[in-house]
């Protein structure tokens, strides 16, 4: 924690603007004040990156962005279709306003948010190294974009506890095969988009919900998915780990 404190601090420093990527999923989840009071107290401009935004609604979007424009300069990206980088160049140049040399962009973030596929977004080419895997940006690296934009990439800030896999498992920095209690990270991410849009779970998974607590509706998953033991019962384990999976690849939307 302490390391990635120092390294943070040090590219809030060098950089002549700062991109806070966060996720369109969990947009108050992965702000971190912290950071976000460091770079007001060095007086440097920052932009608030909402990333992964092809993973929620419009609604849920213009919601956040209404919300979070207030505190600084905000841009949708998303890294999947490249949608939203014409927009971040431009704001980019805006907030730094700096001629004659190139911009130092530092990108900020918790890990697996996507800061490095935002990187590569922007500039059009595979310069930064991504990983599904939480944690591949290992040190600094500084990436040209063109257009006098350098980046700072970083791996990243790990403000939460490193035992609470419940957060991990939701953020995707924790994949199924690194989680010990499968069901209970299910549960969550259920609880999640029951309360966002509960007709996606019903639809992806031609379930009809009705007042079923989060793991009866995990059984019903699991059933509906033919997920059975050998004696013929539910295998919940099993129908956890999909639902982890499909929430972390991006195949359930809220």
């Amino acid at each position: 924690m302490t390391n990635y404190k120092v390294l943070v601090k040090d590219v809030i420093k060098k950089a002549d603007v700062l991109l806070e990527v966060i996720d369109a999923r969990f947009p108050d989840e992965t702000r971190n004040s912290e950071v976000e009071n460091e770079i007001v107290r060095l007086n440097k401009p920052f932009i608030i990156v909402i990333n992964k935004c092809d993973l929620v609604s419009n609604e849920k979007l213009e919601k956040t962005k209404a919300r979070l424009s207030k505190i600084a300069p905000t841009v949708f990206i998303s890294s999947k279709d490249r949608s939203g980088t014409t927009i971040l160049r431009y704001q980019i140049l805006e907030s730094a306003r700096i001629k004659g040399r190139d911009i130092l962009v530092g990108s900020l973030g918790y890990p697996n948010v996507g800061k490095s596929s935002v990187i590569n977004s922007v500039t059009g080419r595979h310069r930064a190294g991504t990983s599904p895997i939480s944690g591949y940006t290992k040190g600094v690296q500084h990436v040209d974009a063109g257009s006098n934009i350098m980046f700072i990439d970083t791996p990243g800030v790990i403000p939460f506890d490193s035992k609470d896999e419940y957060t991990q498992g939701l953020l995707g920095v924790k994949d199924a095969t690194h989680l010990k209690d499968h069901v209970g990270v299910a549960m969550k991410i259920i609880e999640k988009i029951l309360a966002e849009n509960k007709t996606t779970l019903e639809s992806f998974y031609h379930i009809t919900i009705e007042n079923e607590s989060s793991y009866d509706i995990l059984r019903l998953i699991g059933k509906q998915c033919n997920f059975l033991q050998k004696k013929g019962e539910l295998d919940e384990t099993r129908a956890a780990t999909k639902v982890i999976n499909d929430w972390q690849n991006g195949l359930l939307l809220i």
